[in-house]
């Protein structure tokens, strides 16, 4: 089984790469050259769509465009110009007019506002930001996959609240975690398909008179232009819910992750010991006690883990605006924050999943640890006919409170019991084998492997 599962994992998905570069290209979404190339992108989409309405010429459109580079706005320059006027746009267009023909430089940012070029950016942004969390997140479910498909039947101690509670399989485990990890894929994609509909060119209050009765038809050839839409009908820079939608849906993500790295965080406890994140050649865990190998990247996501909700606050605070906008909560810092965050998360995740060894053995001496214990509910079923639910459970709970005083192991003691015995005798260690009482766990595995294994689809329709 695992051989065929293997086969459908490699179909599937390609082989993840080794590189960990989420950060690094969010980071080069958010640099200050490559937001000035959006602006400048917007800038030159909004005047191609004003000239095929017939409101500029074509001829500027194609000057605009043509010099919508960091050639012809130099960031230096853009900063310069920015210690004088202290406004971003301003500087910006400052530094570009200068290029254009008197023709163009009039045609430049005619009609629209500053929040409908900077919201715009960052809608392109989150895109982006989007887009290269998902494809990490997609080489993450290939490696969780990997390790649900190798540990498919290996058995270890199910925990609720804390204490041994039923046997089950470490694959089942991960193949949790990657099922997790594919919802917030699909999450991803919806987000994207509302982002989409806010590229708009609204003006100060929302209102469209900026481009007058051509509002609408430039503000759709707009959008078109940058690969968005449908537009959304009403306004939205006062209600900026999609954005706050974004901080929520990476804090969703970051407790999920966060929740991952508590696990194996705590299976590497000394005292339980059942996987190990290693660490590098010549990484050293104390400064002065050699024999530890602390957690790292585990660690880490659990930091992610609060730090990014941390930063959604301030994007779920944004969504309540006064009047037709503010700027009250300062967002715009935070949304890079985030996205940056988010990126160093999914990498860190992708370094643990590569660095996670499992001991088997250490899985199955705590297993054992109590002695048959954890199968005790088992014993319940198998009793319960002859001597009723209630009294089956008495009769077993008994069994188990003399076991922990050290008066016998679990066994003994159900073999010892007048009633329980002669009705376990000859099933008794069937009965107290945990490997064939781990219920539809190994065919969870596959299921999630046949499920995760259909690339997941676009809800925009495109």
């Amino acid at each position: 089984m695992r051989l065929i599962l293997a086969a459908l994992l490699l179909i599937a998905w390609p082989v993840a790469a080794e590189a960990n570069d989420a950060q690094e290209l969010v980071e080069e979404v958010f640099d200050p050259a490559t937001r000035n190339l959006n602006v400048m992108r917007l800038e030159a989409a909004i005047a191609q769509a004003q000239a095929d309405a017939g409101m500029i010429s074509q001829e500027a459109a194609a000057e605009i465009a043509a010099t919508a580079n960091l050639d012809t706005v130099p960031l230096d320059a853009v900063e310069a110009e920015y210690d004088i006027v202290r406004h971003r746009m301003v500087a910006l267009l400052n530094v570009w007019r200068r290029s254009l023909s008197p023709e163009a430089a009039k045609a430049l940012h005619f009609g629209v506002t500053t929040v409908d070029i900077y919201d715009g950016t960052r809608v392109l942004q989150m895109l982006e930001t989007l887009s290269i969390l998902r494809s990490a997140m997609r080489r993450n479910e290939t490696a969780m996959m990997e390790i649900a498909i190798a540990h498919r039947d290996t058995l270890m101690v199910g925990r609720t609240l804390g204490q041994h509670a039923l046997p089950i399989t470490f694959g089942k485990k991960v193949a949790v975690w990657a099922a997790a990890n594919r919802r917030h894929i699909e999450r991803i994609d919806e987000l994207a398909c509302r982002l989409r509909t806010l590229g708009v060119l609204r003006g100060a209050v929302g209102s469209h008179v900026g481009l007058g009765p051509q509002a609408i038809e430039v503000e759709h050839a707009f959008a078109r232009e940058l690969g968005l839409g449908p537009v959304n009908p009403a306004d939205w820079h006062g209600h900026r819910d999609v954005f706050g939608e974004y901080g929520q849906l990476l804090a969703l993500i970051s407790r999920s992750y966060a929740g991952i790295g508590q696990e194996i965080w705590m299976l590497q406890m000394t005292d339980i010991g059942e996987v190990v994140e290693t660490r590098p050649a010549g990484a050293q865990s104390s400064s002065t006690m050699p024999h530890k190998v602390n957690p790292s990247r585990s660690e880490a996501l659990m930091h992610w883990g609060r730090v990014i909700p941390a930063h959604a606050s301030i994007l779920i605070d944004d969504v309540a605006n006064m009047f037709e906008r503010d700027n009250t909560s300062r967002p715009n810092a935070t949304v890079e924050d985030i996205s940056i965050a988010a990126a160093e998360m999914v990498d860190d995740m992708a370094v643990l999943l590569r660095r996670i060894e499992v001991n088997e053995e250490r899985m199955r001496e705590n297993l054992d640890r109590t002695d048959g214990m954890i199968l005790a509910q088992r014993i319940v079923f198998h009793v319960q006919d002859d001597l009723g639910r209630e009294h089956a459970e008495e009769l077993v709970a008994a069994a188990a409170r003399r076991a922990m005083e050290g008066d016998m192991n679990f066994r003994a003691a159900l073999l010892a019991d007048a009633e329980l015995g002669p009705l376990l005798a000859d099933e008794i260690d069937a009965l107290l084998d945990p490997a064939t009482y781990t219920g539809l766990a190994a065919e969870q595995v596959d299921a999630t492997v046949r499920m995760l294994s259909e690339a997941p689809t676009s809800p925009c329709g495109s």
